[in-house]
């Protein structure tokens, strides 16, 4: 079967099943591959295997049992600001990585800059929060291919995620959350059909 059609937001986890570690570095290695606009990473994902943390946050998330019942969650943040110095870093690592000067990609440094300076920072946050939600469809699309199951949740209060986890001193805030794990046998949401429109009502072709 397709693993898309496959895949669902899963409701109930079984809490004694566990990603191995070799598969559960390799999902995150998908995670870490993730596009983002200029290849900036305005990004961190917070792994959280901890059971007491877990249920410490469980009430911020109107109590959904994936936070406690999956093998782990993940906490989607966004860096709260955008700055030059973050992208000085960013094009010292790309010159090391590829083995060029940093005076090579000057050019490409000035264009970042002149993107963000022609932003606000309302807009520069909203622009960092939509690269997150990027990184997640990548994120759940590889843990279907491997038959791994996940919970996307909107649902959590980020205020309070963001102070129990300490990410206002890291400079993060949280977006969104997903759980991972495997389904348990007898989570009633697995055997309902997928409701999708149909590819003539959502897509529209102008060729």
């Amino acid at each position: 079967m397709d693993p898309l059609h496959w895949r669902y937001a899963t409701k109930k986890f079984d809490p004694s099943r566990k990603i191995s570690k070799p598969e559960f570095e390799e999902i995150l290695e998908a995670l870490r591959l993730s596009p983002s606009s200029f290849g900036l990473q305005p990004w961190k994902f917070i792994v959280i295997h901890d059971p007491d943390l877990r249920k410490r946050l469980r009430p911020y998330a109107w109590d959904q049992a994936q936070l406690t019942d999956a093998d782990c969650v993940i906490v989607f943040c966004s860096l709260k600001t955008m700055d030059e110095k973050y992208v000085q870093h960013y094009i010292d690592h790309a010159a090391r990585v590829r083995g060029v000067t940093k005076e090579s990609l000057s050019d490409y440094e000035q264009k970042i800059m002149t993107f963000l300076k022609s932003q606000d920072t309302h807009q520069i946050a909203a622009s960092m929060k939509n690269q997150v939600h990027i990184a997640l469809g990548v994120f759940l699309a590889e843990c279907a291919h491997r038959k791994i199951d996940t919970c996307p949740i909107g649902g959590f209060d980020p205020q309070k995620f963001d102070e129990i986890l300490g990410l206002s001193s890291l400079g993060l805030e949280s977006v969104v959350v997903c759980a991972v794990g495997y389904r348990a046998s007898d989570d009633q949401y697995a055997q309902l059909r997928k409701v999708r429109f149909t590819s003539k009502e959502i897509f529209v072709d102008r060729s």
